[in-house]
């Protein structure tokens, strides 16, 4: 039995570093080489979770191109199984990523081949959708595909709503686990961003978290929400709690991958048969390591190097 099928994107991500992000309509030169690397939300999370040992199928779509080929192999050589990756009339998806040395980072996407991939492509693949352990989804396939795998999936539905983008009650009521950070829940809730900053684990005591817990409330999923807040950790809120997990303390290189890591830990803790704020904790180490590196896929940590981060 496959442990955590993902369902989305596959991009080439070409990473220009810099020494500061550009402002609208400015240009920056580059502060070292750019790289090419894999990237694309879905396949990062394919990736994290199979370096922490899970068995991982992917389903989405690349073009019939080059970097199609490429990205399918990188997939292969983690041990992430690719039959459920199909071929496009579209090029393969890319994301212009631009990073700082400090570890902030601003992405554009241009979706290709994952936005041909439509729900019909999905009928041949409801054995496995249906035996999964886990569904892990995000946003950047078209939001019919996302609905028709939720409605698939028998197993553990964890959803990270990224990039923020309106998600049907219907699809929302059937997630088990919604991961969203600061601005993807207000988007989701339709309200102004909260100050989800908090000092102690546990704290609830600001309106902030106040605010951010109220949001997540509202949205109706079936389980608890974990919204990530940066360096502010992890904010858990269920139907009569909330509490906050704080952030790992180290030293930030690059910050694209670290939500991606921490989707993709957050669903191996749960089934590994871990309380939410636990599988929060295991979560964010790591996030925490996969920040003290370049890259997103790549940046992503191994079993061994989470436990050793506690």
């Amino acid at each position: 039995m496959t442990d955590i099928v993902v369902v989305g994107s596959l991009n080439v991500d070409v990473v220009v570093p810099l020494h500061e992000l550009p402002a609208p309509g400015q240009t920056v030169l580059g502060a070292a080489d750019h790289r090419r690397a894999g990237g694309g939300k879905g396949a990062n999370q394919a990736v994290a979770a199979a370096r922490l040992g899970r068995r991982v199928a992917m389903v989405g779509a690349v073009g019939a191109d080059a970097d199609g080929d490429w990205l399918l192999g990188l997939l292969a050589a983690e041990g992430v199984a690719t039959d459920a990756v199909l071929r496009a009339p579209r090029p393969t998806g890319q994301a212009i990523v631009l990073v700082t040395a400090d570890g902030d980072s601003t992405i554009a996407v241009s979706s290709g081949a994952n936005m041909w991939l439509a729900p019909a492509h999905l009928a041949p693949l409801r054995d496995l959708l249906g035996s999964a352990r886990a569904v892990l989804l995000q946003q950047e396939v078209d939001a019919a595909v996302v609905a028709e795998a939720v409605r698939v999936a028998a197993g553990l539905v964890v959803l990270n709503p990224a990039p923020a983008r309106p998600v049907d009650p219907a699809t929302l009521a059937r997630v088990d686990v919604l991961v969203p950070n600061r601005g993807e829940l207000a988007a989701l809730a339709g309200g102004p961003v909260p100050d989800g900053s908090a000092a102690t684990e546990g704290s609830a005591g600001t309106s902030g978290i106040d605010g951010l817990a109220a949001m997540a409330r509202s949205l109706g999923t079936r389980g608890p929400v974990v919204v990530t807040l940066g360096g502010d950790g992890a904010l858990v809120v269920t139907t009569d709690r909330q509490w906050l997990v704080p952030a790992e303390r180290v030293d930030a290189v690059d910050a694209t991958g670290a939500g991606d890591t921490f989707c993709a830990a957050l669903a191996d803790a749960l089934l590994d048969g871990a309380a939410i704020d636990e599988a929060a904790r295991w979560a964010s180490r790591a996030a925490a390591v996969t920040v003290t590196r370049p890259g997103a896929m790549a940046a992503a940590p191994r079993r061994a190097e989470v436990a050793a981060a506690a």
